[in-house]
């Protein structure tokens, strides 16, 4: 048997974030040596890959940079994953993550796609996770990527759980009068969680599909004929209310909506971007 002790499984799960049975297995195959054992791992794992790509990866991360940039600030948001919560706090994770974002954010990608292709220690970012998913253990998935750019840019993180990573991120973006508010705004954003900037910004599909429904509700309900318009305009106005940010009571104040909030420093607030890890 190899000579590794209950200490050694635990440093080397700690250090990869792999499991119980795949270190023991690891340490037995490298007799004992923790760095062998971590090789070993790596390359297992990465053979694991095509294997992994069917399961689900609902826990994780988010993180966010800002940078000073020509145009005022650039906020960069991303969304790492990882199939458990032990993964998700493990040091490896966390500092995978830290580098996928700074190789986001130099290489300038606005979208997936783009982020997954920047290059990152000689290799693109994609390669890089898929090591790191060896190593690991699970699937670890670059899931999404926002870029706001504005004059002034706020971010919040927020912890569902005191014992693990952010795991709702959020950028505001606003123009110089408005900066003084973009934060309470991204506060508001991260409890609240509006799909939409303003009442343009909803599909014609949805407010149709909505308009819709409340029609049919008025008159399931019973509701006279010549009150629908009426009625109806009134749950597409409580809609609205529920969906687009200024129209939604702030959270600091419930008497008052974010747009007063905005609207009372004389500027606007100009794009938003909110992940919550796996919704």
């Amino acid at each position: 048997m190899a000579n590794y002790t209950v200490a050694d499984i635990q440093a080397l799960r700690e250090r990869t974030g792999a499991g119980m049975l795949d270190v023991k297995k690891a340490l037995d195959e490298a007799d004992g040596d923790i760095d062998k054992a971590v090789d070993i791992l790596r390359v297992k794992g990465l053979k694991g890959v095509t294997k992994r790509e069917g399961r689900s990866a609902s826990e994780g991360l988010v993180a966010t940079h800002i940078a000073d940039a020509a145009s005022g600030q650039v906020g960069t948001l991303i969304e790492l994953n990882s199939e458990t919560d032990f993964v998700a706090k493990n040091e490896k994770f966390v500092a995978l993550a830290d580098e996928v974002l700074k190789a986001v954010v130099d290489a300038g990608a606005a979208d997936l796609d783009a982020a997954l292709e920047a290059p990152l220690n000689g290799k693109t970012v994609k390669d890089v996770i898929d090591e790191n998913a060896g190593v690991l253990g699970e699937k670890i998935v670059l899931r999404r990527v926002a870029r706001v750019e504005a004059p002034v840019v706020a971010e919040y993180l927020h912890k569902t759980n005191k014992d693990l990573p952010a795991q709702v991120g959020v950028l505001v973006g606003a123009d110089a009068k408005a900066g003084e508010v973009a934060r309470d705004v991204a506060m508001h954003i991260a409890a609240y969680s509006p799909a939409y900037l303003t009442r343009d910004e909803v599909p014609a599909d949805v407010v149709e599909n909505e308009r819709r429904v409340a029609e049919e509700t008025s008159r399931n309900e019973g509701k006279p004929e010549a009150a629908l318009p009426k009625i109806v305009e009134g749950r597409m106005n409580g809609f609205y209310k529920e969906n687009v940010l200024p129209e939604q009571a702030f959270a600091k104040d419930p008497k008052t909506t974010v747009g007063k909030v905005v609207e009372a420093t004389g500027g606007e607030v100009v794009a938003f971007a909110r992940f919550r890890v796996g919704a």
